[in-house]
């Protein structure tokens, strides 16, 4: 009889603690990032690298199988930030700013939800339906794993980055030497202007999404900024003068967002999510009905006896999610809007039926089209609309209905965004031989403490910086008070609404992806041209002979300039919050600027040079 051999080290006090906090530095820079514009990147695969680089210090280094645990718990983070900063902030813009104990409980339930109802379609999604759901990123992430356990001389890319993405933050943000935005306003566009931030983050995003959705997106944000302002403010402009009045008292651009382009902004993305929606229906009510006849054939989980096919028991997954349903009727303050029983009732109620409609269909989008390009937001809006209809024919309006609609959105928003992620570690632990019930055990682990890192990064920013068109965008949360407000009934400038839906009509008439492109409607042109900066980067380094590339270093260290910029722009909040100030603007003179722009080359020419494969 061949006896079994022995089973690397997987589940260690290291791997757990890398992973805790690597993720909890990622996802604190994924909260900044998102809130600053709108977007989040997949954390798993620089998890892993800097993983491996740590674990070269111990005198006995990390098994494969530990440093897929790091990244397992890594990534855990990341999801937890993409579901908190697409709602939250909406709370602030009502005036109805939670506190950190609150917003950590809602990342927490959304996150064990989406953990936990996922459990049970492991085997029917990532081991049965291998062929079908390639789930790219987790594949990426196993070859990855694979190659660290040879050489993790790439590894230095990300640490080049995150020094450089602080460093430029540092220097920026917080000695004020230089701007961080050079823009320019051609006198013959009134209110017009031609604006770039100069954040190494948001060129890393270009980076990482590539040149053709960089391009839809800032083509969508020079329609607003050199069009539409300026049509705006000349019509108003006309008007002033046939009515005989004086033109001193015409709009400026903050007069002309606040009361027309930012309803304009709203209406195009509420549209190109409601397309979204329409669109991904076919495959969500597929992805139900293939989950239904999986789970319905016996497919389900189970305690089997290999330890690469277990999952944690039966009473962990039906304990852990009625004990969740029932903290969340019971518990006083969790859901904002003060509650009632029978509204936390109802609140918790909605969670569970839309977490366990939109978990399925999360965890099996993100195997065919990957993490990035999850519709959750779309999911988030489904989730509002329908919570908010049925307060509406209960009778409850008013803003604490709004607010309890917007958390429990929250809940949902974070469990998808959870399902996902944990599918593709799942994937990537699959791959490489790894023990699922672990893997599981760590998501939990994670989902308790990174969520009150998350929360904490939400509230610093939106008490240091503020949320709106005077702080931070926060695109998606204000896209969701919308959809709220619209149908709970709030007066809304629904022409301005309906005019914006048209342009981001015309724009899918016309073959651009439909959100990539309303965002830059909604989006200040300034973050949008530092993403087409990066997207034009990425271009840049294609175009060298393949021979001489190396695409993945550059990943790399535009994951390093996310995670070097959101930290240190973090830790100015932090600073900043604590010493009761406001943040500070520095000088804004032509030769500042142009030193500026000398500072950011220095991050596009790093970027550009860590793509060129070493000789």
């Amino acid at each position: 009889m061949t006896a079994t051999p022995p089973r690397l080290a997987e589940f260690t006090l290291k791997a757990v603690l890398a992973g805790l906090l690597f993720g909890v530095l990622f996802g604190a820079a994924n909260a900044y990032l998102g809130l600053k514009a709108g977007l989040t990147v997949s954390t798993s695969i620089p998890i892993a690298v800097l993983s491996a680089l740590a674990f070269q210090l111990f005198p006995r280094k990390g098994t494969i199988l530990e440093t897929n645990m790091a990244q397992t718990v890594g990534s855990a983070s990341s999801s937890l930030a993409s579901g908190t900063i697409f709602t939250i902030p909406a709370l602030f813009l009502w005036g109805q700013a939670p506190a950190v104990w609150q917003v950590g409980l809602l990342a927490m339930a959304g996150g064990v939800l989406g953990i936990l109802a996922m459990v049970p379609l492991r085997r029917l999604l990532i081991v049965q339906a291998d062929a079908e759901l390639p789930y790219p990123e987790g594949r990426a992430c196993a070859e990855v794993l694979r190659a660290t356990q040879g050489d993790s001389r790439g590894g230095r890319w990300i640490v080049v980055g995150i020094v450089v993405g602080a460093a430029m933050k540092l220097f920026f943000g917080a000695l004020h030497a230089l701007p961080e935005e050079v823009s320019w306003s051609p006198s013959f566009l009134p209110n017009g202007k031609v604006a770039l931030s100069l954040a190494p983050a948001l060129m890393a995003v270009g980076f990482l999404v590539g040149f053709r959705a960089a391009a839809v997106m800032v083509s969508g944000a020079v329609l607003s900024s050199l069009v539409l302002y300026p049509l705006v403010t000349t019509t108003h402009l006309a008007g002033l003068l046939d009515a005989g009045k004086d033109a001193a008292v015409a709009l400026g651009p903050k007069d002309v967002k606040a009361r027309f382009l930012l309803y304009v902004g709203a209406g195009a993305v509420a549209a190109a999510g409601l397309f979204t929606v329409v669109k991904t229906a076919p495959t969500m009510l597929a992805s139900l009905r293939a989950v239904a006849r999986g789970v319905g054939a016996g497919a389900a989980a189970g305690d089997g006896g290999d330890d690469r096919d277990r999952d944690v028991p039966g009473a962990v997954l039906v304990g852990g999610l009625a004990a969740l349903v029932v903290a969340l009727a019971l518990v006083p303050g969790i859901f904002a809007g003060d509650l009632s029983f029978g509204g936390r009732l109802l609140a918790a109620a909605g969670v569970g039926v839309f977490g366990f409609l939109f978990v399925p269909v999360s965890s099996r989008l993100v195997g065919v089209i990957g993490v990035s390009s999850n519709p959750t937001s779309a999911m988030a809006l489904i989730t509002l609309a329908g919570s908010a209809g049925l307060f509406l024919a209960l009778g409850w309006k008013g803003i604490a209905a709004q607010a309890a609609v917007l958390t429990i959105g929250t809940v949902v928003c974070v469990a998808a965004s959870k399902a996902g992620d944990i599918s593709q570690d799942l994937k990537t632990g699959w791959l490489v031989g790894a023990s699922p019930w672990r893997q599981q055990y760590g998501q939990l682990i994670a989902a308790s403490v990174a969520c009150w890192v998350v929360a904490a990064v939400v509230i610093a920013m939106g008490k240091t910086y503020g949320f709106g068109d005077d702080g931070l965008a926060a695109p998606q949360a204000r896209l969701m008070k919308t959809m709220v407000e619209a149908v709970l009934g709030a007066s809304l400038p629904w022409d301005l609404l309906v005019m914006g839906g048209l342009v981001s009509g015309t724009g899918m008439l016309a073959g651009l992806p439909a959100l990539p492109f309303a965002l830059g409607i909604y989006l200040p042109l300034s973050t949008l041209a530092a993403v087409f900066v990066g997207g034009c980067v990425r271009r840049w380094a294609e175009s060298a002979p393949k021979d001489k590339l190396d695409v993945e270093n550059g990943v790399l260290c535009a994951s390093g300039f996310v995670a070097g910029e959101g930290l240190a722009g973090v830790g100015i909040a932090a600073w900043t919050y604590a010493q009761g100030k406001g943040a500070a603007a520095g000088p804004f003179t032509d030769l500042h600027g142009w030193l500026a722009l000398g500072v950011f080359a220095v991050a596009v020419v790093v970027l550009r040079q860590s793509t060129r494969k070493a000789a």
